[in-house]
């Protein structure tokens, strides 16, 4: 049974204070499905999850949520009319209201016995029983995520997406991971799709299905965590992930190249003409150091992760960053080797002109 289409973004273009924001946007959300929408401050992830929400308007294209028409440049259903529950950044929480009272901020009033029992569910639930009594000034950034989670879910109309804005600032990394697990479960079990909006890599990775990568308002790659880390489709995706190495080469063949560490060879034509200067993408995790006295690279300095080293590892001219579990000392020769089964090469940067000096 194919899974249903719970959100339908096409060709979405969004303007604010007349200046454009969105850009043909196109992406859809699955059934029980968890996207996240990565980029950079300023690169319209905000604004996109509000055109979503019915907060803004778009000037371009169509939203669709299970299948009816939202957002068009003619047509916004208000917000309170859509399946979608939406915790902002800041949590947007009540401070003279208690974690309990904010929760049934969701539900209508006069609330049914059925409304309190689901209040009390929530609050079992997402393990806030014992602070259900206190004021969000009085709440960790943990908890305060808790409630706007809770508040979101117990939508008088059941939520069928759940739209959550960078919730995780406030917290450090074993917290986020823990929660991120937690929540990730918790929609998993009420079947409800979710899209997180944030900047940072780590979050998007722990949380994703799929992800959609923003850049100054347009989509530029999307797909799953593995794809957009190791087969990123342009140079601007591979340098904000990060952890990037880039070896010179030269295309000697349809299938062939020349580096500084050798020749390889490609099982696929590479898809640049013969003789072009090119860029090879070489993750750290894609590199293997083996010890040789007589080895062409340098180990300069290490970093212990617990899980693995970082090592900054000089060969010839360039300095290559390398996570591997391997232990080795700063000042040891090595031999570097990396499997080119499917290399990413982008055209070469040209170099940067260099001022001549004047004569003296």
């Amino acid at each position: 049974m194919t899974p249903t289409t719970v959100l339908a973004v096409q060709s979405v273009s969004c303007h604010l204070r007349q200046q454009p924001v969105l850009d043909w946007v196109t992406f859809s959300v699955r059934e029980q499905e968890l996207i996240c929408v990565l980029g950079p401050h300023d690169s319209g992830k905000t604004t996109l999850l509000q055109a979503i929400a019915g907060l803004l308007p778009v000037t371009k294209g169509e939203i669709a949520l299970v299948g009816e028409r939202m957002s068009t440049p003619m047509i916004s259903v208000p917000a309170h009319q859509r399946p979608v529950g939406l915790v902002f950044q800041d949590y947007a929480l009540f401070p003279h209201l208690t974690g309990q009272e904010n929760l049934a901020f969701a539900c209508p009033v006069p609330m049914t016995q059925e409304h309190k029992d689901a209040v009390q569910e929530m609050l079992t639930l997402l393990g806030l029983t014992e602070c259900a009594a206190r004021y969000p000034r009085d709440l960790s950034a943990k908890q305060q995520l808790r409630v706007a989670l809770g508040r979101a879910l117990l939508l008088l109309c059941k939520p069928r997406l759940l739209l959550l804005d960078a919730p995780f600032p406030a917290m450090d990394s074993q917290q986020r991971d823990r929660l991120i697990a937690e929540i990730r479960d918790l929609l998993k079990q009420r079947q409800i799709a979710a899209i997180l909006a944030t900047v940072s890599r780590e979050e998007a990775f722990a949380w994703s299905d799929h992800v959609v990568l923003l850049h100054e308002g347009k989509v530029i790659q999307q797909s799953n965590p593995y794809e957009l880390y190791y087969r990123p489709v342009q140079r601007a995706v591979a340098d904000f992930l990060g952890n990037t190495n880039y070896l010179p080469i030269t295309v000697l063949s349809e299938h062939q190249w020349q580096s500084p560490m050798g020749d390889f060879h490609a099982n696929y034509p590479l898809g640049f003409p013969i003789g072009s200067q090119c860029d090879w993408l070489v993750r750290p995790q894609e590199i293997a150091l083996a010890l040789d006295p007589d080895g062409t690279a340098l180990i300069e300095d290490r970093v212990f992760l617990g899980t693995s080293n970082v090592y900054r590892v000089r060969l010839a001219e360039r300095v290559l960053t390398v996570q591997i579990s391997n232990w080795f000392e700063p000042g040891q020769q090595v031999r570097i080797s990396i499997r080119p089964d499917q290399p990413i090469l982008f055209p070469a940067l040209p170099l940067e002109p260099v001022a001549e000096e004047n004569a003296s």
